[in-house]
Order: C-alpha cells, then sequence, then structure tokens
C-alpha cells in the first residue's frame, strides 16, 4: 500500500508540474505566445520570416552603398523582436529561429556594409527590462545598448546613460493586449522608462505626412519645429509614442554636437528609440519611416550632407515585402 501510495503522490506531482507549465507558456488564437505568470507575464509575437526577404532587405542596403559609394557609410542593425530572447524552449515550435534568420542577412551583406550584430551585446543584459513585456517593441535600455554599440563601429562619440535624465510612466500595458486578448497581459502593467539626453543643446523638425483610406501618403507638411520627446500620463497604451510622436513624420534633430557627421536612419517604430542616445554623436540626425517618404533619398541625402546612413528595422520589418521595397522606391521616386 505505501509503495502505492508512494506512486500515486508522484504521479500528483508530475501533473502540477506539468499543468504549471501549461499554464506559464501557452499560445492564444492569434499566435501570440505568453510566459510567466502575475506581474512577471510577458507576450511575445513569433516570427514568420522567409529567407529569401531577408536577402533582399541586404541586397537594399547593398544598393545604397553601391549609390552612394565612399562617400557615405552604410550599415546594417537588424534588431531582434522579444521572441529571440525570451521564447522559452517548450514554445520555440511556435516560431522560427530569428537569430539564423539574422545571421542570413548579415550573410549577404557586401563587405562595405558595416552589420551591427546585436547578439552578443542583447543577451549579455536579456536580464535588464530592455524589451517590453506588454507591448512588441523593445524598451529604451534596448535601443541605449544597440546605440551604444553603432556609434562603436561608426567610431563617434557616446554618451554614458549616467548622463541622462530618467522619466518613467507606470501601469503601462502596450499593444500586446490588444493583440493577445489574454486578460493576463492587461493584468501585468509594467514601466515605461525612457531617458533624456543632458548637457547637448538640440532642435527638432518635422515633416508630417497625411494617409489616405488605404494608409498610403497623400500630402505631406511644410517643416515645423516640436519636442522630439512627449510625455505621456500614467496608465497611458500609447507610451512608446514618447519618441518623435510616431511614426507619421520625418524628423531632423540638429545637436550642438560639431563633428562633420550627419546620420540618416531608415527604419521602423523598432528606430524610435534610437535617435535620442545619439545626439552627442552626430551634429544631425535624420529618421525617415520605412513607410512614410515622398521624396528621392539619393536628392536628399545630398542636399542634406549625409555621411552616414543607418538601416535600423526589427527582424518581422527586415523580413517584409513592403519594407525593401519601399527602400528600392524612394531612390527612384
Amino acid at each position: 500500500r505505501l509503495k502505492v501510495k508512494n506512486i500515486i503522490v508522484l504521479a500528483m506531482m508530475a501533473l502540477t508540474v506539468l499543468g504549471a507549465h501549461a499554464v506559464d507558456v501557452r499560445r492564444t488564437k492569434s499566435g501570440i505566445i505568453i510566459m510567466g505568470t502575475g506581474s512577471e507575464v510577458r507576450a511575445m509575437e513569433p516570427f514568420r520570416g522567409l529567407a529569401e526577404r531577408g536577402i533582399n532587405y541586404a541586397e537594399a542596403a547593398n544598393r545604397y552603398k553601391r549609390t552612394f559609394g565612399d562617400k557615405v557609410n552604410v550599415y546594417c542593425m537588424v534588431i531582434p523582436t522579444a521572441v529571440a530572447l525570451y521564447c522559452p524552449e517548450e514554445a520555440l515550435e511556435w516560431t522560427k529561429d530569428e537569430w539564423a534568420a539574422i545571421d542570413n542577412v548579415y550573410t549577404h551583406l557586401k563587405y562595405d556594409v558595416k552589420a551591427i550584430d546585436l547578439d552578443e551585446t542583447l543577451k549579455a543584459h536579456a536580464a535588464e527590462a530592455i524589451y517590453a513585456r506588454t507591448d512588441h517593441h523593445w524598451a529604451a535600455l534596448g535601443a541605449y545598448y544597440a546605440a551604444q554599440q553603432f556609434a562603436e563601429v561608426a567610431q563617434v562619440p557616446f554618451a554614458d546613460l549616467s548622463t541622462y535624465k530618467e522619466y518613467a510612466i507606470h501601469d503601462y500595458v502596450g499593444t500586446m493586449y490588444r493583440f493577445s486578448k489574454d486578460i493576463a497581459v492587461k493584468n501585468a502593467p509594467e514601466d515605461f522608462v525612457w531617458f533624456v539626453p543632458q548637457d547637448v543643446t538640440y532642435t527638432t523638425s518635422y515633416i508630417k505626412y497625411k494617409l489616405g483610406k488605404n494608409k498610403q501618403v497623400i500630402s505631406e507638411s511644410a517643416p515645423e519645429e516640436g519636442n522630439f520627446f512627449f510625455e505621456y500620463t500614467d496608465g497611458s497604451s500609447a507610451a512608446y509614442m514618447t519618441f518623435m510622436h510616431g511614426d507619421l513624420n520625418t524628423t531632423t534633430v540638429k545637436t550642438s554636437t560639431k563633428n562633420g557627421r550627419r546620420l540618416l536612419i531608415l527604419k521602423d517604430s523598432y528606430g524610435n528609440a534610437l535617435p535620442g542616445f545619439l545626439f552627442h554623436s552626430f551634429e544631425e540626425i535624420h529618421v525617415v519611416d520605412c513607410r512614410y517618404f515622398l521624396r528621392n533619398i539619393a536628392t536628399y541625402v545630398r542636399e542634406n550632407g549625409i555621411s552616414d546612413i543607418l538601416f535600423a528595422n526589427n527582424a518581422g520589418h527586415a523580413h517584409t515585402e513592403a519594407t525593401y521595397k519601399a527602400y528600392h522606391r524612394y531612390l527612384e521616386q
């Protein structure tokens, strides 16, 4: 009887462990991967990119280097999403290997396009709050480490994070609740932390875009000055729009840094968190979204004296047909 009882107890313990595991890692109907419980819940989008699209993205970066030659430095930063860093082993079957896809992009870059490979950097800081738990973006801290690595490759000055002023928006729940419809995400708010550079002056101007029904740009405004950082109240789900108020603009930041270096960032929303860490590094920073730009970019580069171009797209966008086609179109329109 004792032996049977022990077997039953062991079986019940195994079921308890398995049950807890099933709760800790699950997939929603929309495919979002949810891990953790209580205040530690993390929601992640699976990666579904196709290798050939990554190759096409690399070719877009290669084309920019061919177009501008030795006059302009070209860099390619494919930013991993949270699933690359935090996906538990039990959920790997629900997502493709994002690191392998990023490596594939870098393999197809020409020798004179400089890869900003964030693999070791972000893995070294994965225990820190470098990605949002409740939003599909990374956090400002993750962008800081990426900007630091980029500045090192670009050989420009870079200010330590200790020189920045830190702000926080409390009770933040980002896009992943809307994407997942999982109540555990809604019930696990976090702090959205962002940093404002000190000891440098800067002015920001925007060309703002108006979209039609098909989300295509139908008009643009004249340049107008504004803030680079926008403040949101606690509990706002729009906190990531702190940087440049989102994507619907082309942004120019002129800084007090004087080193003859002018940077153009070609990006999706992940790239929005990068420029604020580079005001000590470049005298001008121009930010163009991969979805909204009406001008010829070769003319834009020439007229603005751009010395450096950084492709900064998350892995999903880097493997999206519309992204690399837009970058080709910007050279032709």
